[in-house]
């Protein structure tokens, strides 16, 4: 029998979440980097953004997730008709999303798409695998918005027509620029080159639940 491996406990996170909207029916929130949207399993990892928001909206629950190191929007559904609602554009893929992100080294062309299909590896929780004869399909444009010298980094806007796990982290690497400060995908040199995963949910448009309005937001990104 193998040891098990020691559980991931999160560093607390003294950040707050900001809230950008509220009505009776959702919250749009610019999650900090560096706090889990659901709590975890493990005791030490109960400090999420349900876990905060719960303290002040009782009927909060999340109808999407941002990875533990990406910041910015989130929807928060605040009853179970915004849930359902929006928990349907999500499957429809009506809602569009982009996001900032910093890439090592000098991306090549201006304007891109990737098509690389994704699945869990199982043998390396938490860690996604590219497949190309049992994954699911993950597509991403993006765009280039700057590139810097010193040291050699491109901003990019990434704009993900599927909504896998880690997948704009693995079609980074795939691309050969992973995200800087990416703890999973980047090199070491990537890795250490930022204090944070460089990678935040700039703009979400949706429809909203009970009016029906195209709901167009934004979040400007801290780098």
């Amino acid at each position: 029998m193998q040891p098990q491996a020691d559980p991931f406990i999160v560093p607390i996170c003294k950040e707050s979440i900001e809230i950008l909207f509220e009505d009776e029916h959702l919250l749009l929130i610019n999650k900090p980097t560096g706090l889990l949207s659901l709590s975890g399993k493990h005791p030490a990892n109960i400090d999420s953004v349900h876990y905060r928001l719960v303290k002040d909206y009782p009927t909060a629950t999340m109808v999407h997730r941002l990875d533990f190191g990406t910041s910015g929007l989130l929807i928060i559904a605040l009853n179970k008709v915004a849930n359902a609602h929006l928990t349907k554009q999500f499957q429809a893929r009506t809602v569009i999303k982009s996001y900032t992100a910093v890439l090592h080294g000098h991306v090549k062309d201006d304007v891109g798409s990737i098509d690389i299909p994704m699945i869990k590896d199982k043998e390396n929780f938490p860690l996604q695998k590219v497949c190309y004869v049992t994954g699911k399909s993950a597509q991403s444009d993006y765009h280039v918005i700057e590139r810097s010298a010193r040291p050699q980094t491109t901003s990019v806007i990434f704009k993900p027509i599927t909504g896998r796990t880690h997948q704009l982290r693995v079609h980074s690497r795939e691309l050969g620029h992973p995200i800087l400060g990416c703890d999973l995908y980047a090199t070491d040199e990537a890795f250490f080159m930022a204090d944070r995963l460089m990678l935040h949910a700039t703009h979400i448009e949706f429809d909203h639940p009970v009016s029906g309005e195209r709901v167009n937001a934004c979040c400007p990104s801290p780098f």
